[in-house]
């Protein structure tokens, strides 16, 4: 008797524990190994960088919850890091992939990023947080998809099509870091591309709808995207389902993703899809072809005339986006479930972007401070308490008007604090800025 309770009772815990390893969210394994090429975006041949042979690098495709966990493999002959933008990195934000949380992977290295997009769907991007290796490519489409149990307000698309677009200089890499540290500005960029080239096409079949993921990757410049004859409806920004309004373009800011769903409601042909630059006084341009299935005729016409060159319209088109309240995200539970304006907030930092000359050189500054990075990581030296790395408020929360200075600027904040943050731009340049790790709704 005793020996069959034994063996029962080992029945039911082996049958337990192969629950609890069945519950736990899936892994998905990468290794990527970063390299030189070269490719001719532009038309001449240029020095890029590869991963895995790729450029611009693999799409990286992900469910909602899922464990990433991904080898990268240094062949550049400079130290390398990647960040995963827009991923919250909850609980570990040590593998974001940036100086301040991460000792750069040296040469003929490795690093193996172990993260979880815990709680997140939509359109992002991955790059590399180095010097200005950005400018050289390492960069690719990320994408979170929804658990198959949770809805999304909208049908299932047809297909599928991540634009990787952004600005692009003949001048490589590490001309561009040359230019920078001798205190001078950016060059204008040489040409716009779409993943990674002049001209790229997407299909489908007419009477059907598209998902179009369309991201920012460029350094310094927006752009206004549109197709020919096509409207664009707007479904998710930054990992949030929106109300779904209809435009016939739409200016993207650097380092901003969008998801848009495009129904292919023409006449059988081919459509021009357009990149142009904004807010510059020369227009640069690029093109890709959206092809009908069924099309027997080629893109021809005038290239669509974007927008004129016009901040407030600009404005006015992002105020247009709202949050949609009744919709799901990642969880069932509406995004709009939480009361947000019933939040006493702890504290308002207003951050003041400037452009000043600090010991004779081009820097660019927040509250009067411009950035450089400390020999050890933030979070190393926070964890280890090691000292003489940052000092905890060495950067002001609102601008004093004193003069620029260089520090490794920390502001101190605390656990729980609900924090008003105001941007501040006195500068005759558009701005954006990488608002990372957390999660944050734009009141205003």
């Amino acid at each position: 008797m005793g020996r069959a309770v034994f063996v029962c009772l080992l029945a039911i815990l082996s049958f337990w524990s192969a629950s609890v390893v069945r519950a736990e969210d899936d892994y998905k394994y990468y290794t990527w190994t970063i390299t030189y090429g070269t490719s001719s975006p532009l038309g001449l041949p240029q020095q890029v960088i590869l991963i895995n042979g790729q450029f611009p690098g693999p799409t990286l495709v992900s469910v909602t919850n899922e464990n990433i966990i991904l080898n990268v493999v240094n062949k550049l002959d400079q130290p390398f890091l990647l960040t995963w933008n827009g991923i919250k990195q909850r609980k570990n934000s040590w593998q974001d992939g940036v100086l301040g949380t991460n000792c750069p992977i040296p040469p003929n290295g490795n690093y193996t990023y172990k993260f979880q997009t815990k709680d997140q769907i939509g359109s992002y991007t991955y790059f590399p947080s180095t010097l200005m290796h950005r400018a050289a490519g390492g960069f690719g489409a990320l994408n979170v998809y929804s658990r198959s149990v949770i809805p999304v307000p909208y049908a299932k698309p047809a297909g599928d099509f991540s634009l990787l677009i952004g600005d692009w200089f003949k001048t490589s890499h590490k001309g561009l870091q040359q230019i920078l540290d001798s205190g001078k500005a950016l060059p204008f960029p040489d040409g716009i591309l779409i993943n990674g080239q002049g001209r790229s096409s997407f299909g489908g079949d007419q009477g059907k709808t598209y998902m179009f993921r369309v991201s920012n990757i460029g350094l310094s410049t927006s752009f206004n995207f549109r197709i020919q004859g096509h409207k664009l409806k707007l479904v998710e920004v930054e990992g949030s389902h929106v109300l779904q309004n209809m435009y016939d373009s739409l200016d993207i800011h650097v380092g901003q993703s969008v998801t848009l769903l495009v129904t292919l409601d023409q006449a059988p042909k081919d459509y021009y899809i357009v990149a142009s630059t904004r807010f510059t006084q020369t227009v640069l341009t690029a093109t890709g072809v959206l092809h009908y299935t069924n099309s027997r005729v080629p893109v021809s016409g005038p290239i669509p005339a974007g927008p004129t060159n016009e901040v407030g319209w600009s404005m006015d088109q992002a105020r247009s986006y709202r949050w949609n309240l009744t919709s799901n995200a990642a969880r069932p539970n509406p995004q709009g479930s939480f009361h947000y304006g019933k939040i006493t907030t702890s504290r308002t930092i207003v951050l003041a972007n400037s452009a000043p000359i600090i010991n004779g050189k081009q820097r660019y500054a927040v509250n009067g401070v411009s950035y450089i990075n400390s020999d050890t990581p933030l979070k190393l030296a926070d964890y280890f308490n090691i000292p003489g790395v940052f000092t905890i408020n060495s950067i002001q929360s609102s601008p004093s008007g004193s003069g620029a200075s260089l520090a490794t600027s920390v502001m101190g904040t605390s656990h729980h604090d609900f924090i008003e943050v105001v941007f501040q731009n006195n500068e005759n340049t558009m701005q954006s800025w990488h608002l990372d790790g957390y999660d944050f709704w734009v009141v205003g």
